[in-house]
């Protein structure tokens, strides 16, 4: 087992630090907050009281934080100095591409190998550890990756060089954020032309229409598996979070002149009911603005 530093220990990061330990890994953990810093003790990790802390001496380093810059911040004041020559940097945080590749690119001139490592799979997948890694990076790196990332969840794939994750990733929750707001007109106009909605679910989630956001994630309370829909479209995966991948993959398609209309209407959607105050809430509850509910 390896002694691995883990820094960010909040909805998502908290869990997988939580994953590693029960691993049997020495994981020593840092956050801004005390009481993430108290939940990670009690799930067996060993809190410390800086990011360069959790890095000495770490055969791994794993940080899951908010944007690019706290990225940046993070590696280049905490972790470069402070690292083993031989540590391997796993960020798994949702950044930006340029912002990963910069990241890596620095990384090796300090003589460390970094991997961009992005997590599908929601709050739940954290605590549980099933989430999906869409991997970044040399083979070699993703090859001493894989392991640690494991145990954290279900399915790990190496998705091509530095940067190559974090592309992934945001193409993959464009999908999703658009198939959510289709997924939610759609109920609504079945409703509106007398269809009942667990009729519509059987028959839909059966034929050519199904989607991950209808079948695992319906945004109709009371039909299909549970979902942050059956608890007032609380917890899961919040509205801000959803806007914030929007936003990076409207970005990157500026950057290569890539053609979105589908996922730029629904940052355009996500951005109005964001605006509404409803940041906080599951983005599956946009479908209260389609309604107009909000």
């Amino acid at each position: 087992m390896a002694r691995i530093g883990f820094i960010g220990l909040g909805n998502m990061g908290g869990g997988m630090a939580a994953n590693l330990a029960k691993a049997g890994h020495d994981v020593h953990a840092f956050d801004l907050s005390g009481e993430a810093l108290a939940r990670a003790k009690q799930a067996g990790c060993l809190p410390v009281d800086s990011a360069a802390a959790a890095a000495d001496g770490a055969e791994a380093i794993v940080t899951m934080l908010p944007a690019g810059k706290h990225v940046e911040q993070v590696y280049a004041e905490s972790l470069f100095g402070n690292a083993p020559g031989s540590a391997l940097l796993l960020d798994c945080s949702t950044i930006d591409v340029a912002t990963a590749k910069r990241v890596a690119e620095a990384a090796a001139a300090k003589g460390l190998v970094a991997v961009d490592a992005p997590v599908s799979g929601g709050i739940a997948a954290a605590n549980e550890g099933t989430l999906t890694f869409m991997v970044g990076g040399s083979n070699e790196a993703y090859s001493r990756a894989e392991p640690i990332l494991a145990a954290m969840g279900k399915a790990v794939i190496h998705a091509g060089a530095n940067g190559a994750g974090q592309a992934a990733k945001i193409c993959n929750n464009m999908l999703l954020g658009a198939s959510m707001v289709a997924t939610c007109e759609t109920f609504l106009l079945a409703q509106k032309l007398g269809l009942d909605a667990q009729t519509f679910f059987d028959i839909a989630s059966k034929a050519s229409g199904q989607c991950w956001s209808m079948t695992s994630y319906c945004p109709v309370p009371g039909v299909g598996p549970v979902t942050p829909a059956d608890r007032d479209y609380q917890g899961g995966f919040a509205t801000a979070l959803m806007l914030k991948d929007l936003r990076l993959a409207m970005e990157a398609a500026s950057g290569v002149s890539a053609d979105v209309p589908m996922g730029a209407k629904a940052a355009e959607l996500y951005q109005q009911f964001a605006d509404a105050g409803q940041g906080g809430l599951d983005f599956s509850g946009i479908i209260r603005m389609l309604e107009r509910k909000v």
